[in-house]
């Protein structure tokens, strides 16, 4: 009897990323691309539709973003197989999809054979991290945990935004916008505001687009 195929399911706002993947996975005997999607919100419906074995997702997308995605799927189906394959590696980002119930965590710049063999090893049960992506959550672990307003107030920072502006638009004085900020240096180890959005990027802790 011939053994079934791993039935994956795509989702990614680069066409050519898609195509890329279902030619690879397609050309895998034991493997097909049951459909592609082009945003969070269709990776949902298109996984209540399929039901596929493993779905690979992208983090940032438009109408939902892959974390959110990842979310709503595990809350329906906690037993869901969900891959991130993203081309951010920031710890922060790494931490937020692995919270979300992501198996595993993947940078795209993943060699083809590893991704194949990646996929297999979930199929079979495994949760395989690769050490670059372990090195970089143990390093997220062990920080100072940021709060939910601290990061609203690096985001504004990010954009411009002066601490009056910042005050104004969170709703809260001048004085506890400093405080924030405050914090946010000493949390993240750095000496300006500069310093601090430069590191917030980097390590995915915030977004600009």
């Amino acid at each position: 009897m011939t053994q079934a195929r791993i039935r994956v399911l795509c989702i990614d706002d680069h066409p050519v990323v898609l195509e890329g993947l279902r030619a690879l996975l397609g050309a895998q005997q034991d493997i097909e691309v049951v459909a592609t999607g082009s945003n969070g919100r269709q990776g949902i419906e298109l996984f209540q539709e399929h039901r596929p074995d493993i779905t690979l997702i992208d983090l940032r997308m438009p109408v939902l973003g892959g974390v959110a995605a990842v979310e709503a799927i595990i809350g329906t189906s906690p037993d869901a197989k969900v891959v991130v394959l993203t081309t951010y590696d920031g710890e922060e980002d790494i931490y937020r999809a692995l919270q979300a119930g992501a198996v595993t965590y993947l940078v795209k710049d993943t060699l083809a054979d590893d991704l194949v063999r990646i996929v297999r090893q979930v199929h079979a049960g495994d949760r395989p991290v690769p050490q670059r992506i372990a090195t970089r959550l143990v390093s997220r672990v062990t920080q100072r945990a940021r709060t939910r307003r601290e990061t609203d107030v690096l985001q504004l920072v990010a954009r411009g935004r002066r601490n009056k502006e910042v005050s104004a638009e969170l709703g809260i004085s001048e004085e506890t916008v400093q405080v924030h900020l405050k914090n946010i240096l000493a949390k993240l180890r750095v000496h300006d505001r500069t310093e601090a959005v430069t590191v917030a990027l980097r390590r995915g802790i915030i977004h600009l687009d």
